[in-house]
């Protein structure tokens, strides 16, 4: 079974979100990447970027498929993690670790009641099956 990490905020497109602040990491989730297989490369966005709840904000390709990301909090891009361009394998090893993919400025926290805690995002995956 997929890892599922407490204290995390998720979407029904596979993203996570941690939040501390008024700030938030995203990544893709443990069954986004095995989804995906083993993945070859990402295109982030560029520090400054604004991103909107729920539109594309980076591109994964594997070596099943092509898949956009969605921001799963509007914000604005204040740190990329560039290792990702280089080590793109380090989603299927470590999708909550080293591998996430943005850190943004939030600009509307009330947009994390979109979003799903752990045991609900749990659930929502034992739908999938």
């Amino acid at each position: 079974m997929e890892e599922v990490r407490e204290g995390l905020f998720y979407t029904k497109e596979h993203e996570w979100v941690k939040i501390e602040d008024n700030f938030a990491t995203f990544g893709i989730t443990d069954h986004a990447q095995h989804a995906l297989g083993d993945v070859t490369f990402v295109e982030l966005p560029k520090a400054g970027a604004e991103l909107a709840q729920g539109k594309m904000f980076a591109t994964i390709e594997s070596v099943k498929a092509a898949s956009d990301v969605f921001a799963p909090l509007s914000g604005i891009v204040v740190k990329v993690n560039s290792d990702l361009v280089n080590k793109p394998e380090s989603i299927n090893k470590s999708p909550y670790g080293e591998a996430w993919f943005v850190a943004v400025e939030i600009k509307n926290e009330a947009e994390k009641k979109n979003l799903m805690d752990a045991a609900a995002y749990k659930d929502y995956l034992g739908g999938l099956k």
